[in-house]
């Protein structure tokens, strides 16, 4: 399979959108956020097999409903809904192909450990800065991504797992930023594991279901 250089295409835009873009005027600094997610989701309907199954639809899906959420992200709970959708598609895609073992699921004990120690920390930074009205739709969005990770786990496929593992690290970054202390360069320890993570979650869509091909970068 062919791919016209589609990643180094993606790499170069999400670059040019966190080190390069300006800030104003708006629309232009939109346009150039959604730039690298446009060619993510053309890369992974090009990457996904021809006969594509429920699994392949449900992960595009998930990338679609990504990129509403960083367009709407600046209404922040109209964004946080658009990402809660994306990982419930992740979520179901990924645990159509699961492979229940005891060793996978016992991952689940770490990943509750952090979305508990992480809402702890959250949860009253952001009852401190009058956001109580987002509690309870952060700890659903931190239910669904903890989930979302456990079942690329359960997958057992290294560019899922790698790639669910960056956007919680993104979205942590992110939640700490915006409610508990400034982080230093934000934005690029935000969008770089970010835009990573929506690549090897494209890139997974070769790989959830065993294949003769392969790929040619």
């Amino acid at each position: 399979m062919v791919l016209y250089r589609l990643p180094l295409m993606i790499l170069t835009l999400s670059l040019v959108y966190i080190f390069i873009a300006p800030d104003e005027p708006f629309t232009f600094k939109l346009f150039f956020k959604l730039l690298p997610m446009i060619v993510i989701i053309l890369y992974a309907f090009r990457i996904a097999p021809e006969n594509k199954r429920c699994v392949h639809w449900f992960i595009m899906l998930g990338l679609v409903f990504s990129m509403i959420g960083d367009a709407t992200l600046h209404w922040f709970l109209i964004g946080l809904v658009a990402f809660f959708i994306a990982h419930i598609c992740y979520a179901i895609g990924f645990l159509k192909v699961a492979k229940f073992t005891k060793r996978r699921i016992l991952a689940a004990i770490p990943i509750g450990i952090y979305a508990i120690i992480f809402g702890i920390f959250l949860i009253p930074a952001l009852t401190d800065a009058g956001e109580q009205v987002l509690a309870v739709p952060v700890v659903a969005y931190i239910i669904i991504i903890s989930l979302m990770l456990l079942a690329t786990i359960l997958t057992g496929n290294r560019p899922a797992q790698f790639g669910a593992l960056l956007f919680v690290i993104s979205d942590s970054i992110l939640a700490w930023n915006m409610f508990v202390a400034a982080v230093p360069f934000a934005k690029a320890l935000v969008m770089l594991p970010y835009y990573a993570a929506q690549f090897f979650i494209a890139v997974s869509l070769y790989s959830l279901i065993e294949q003769d091909k392969r790929i040619v970068w």
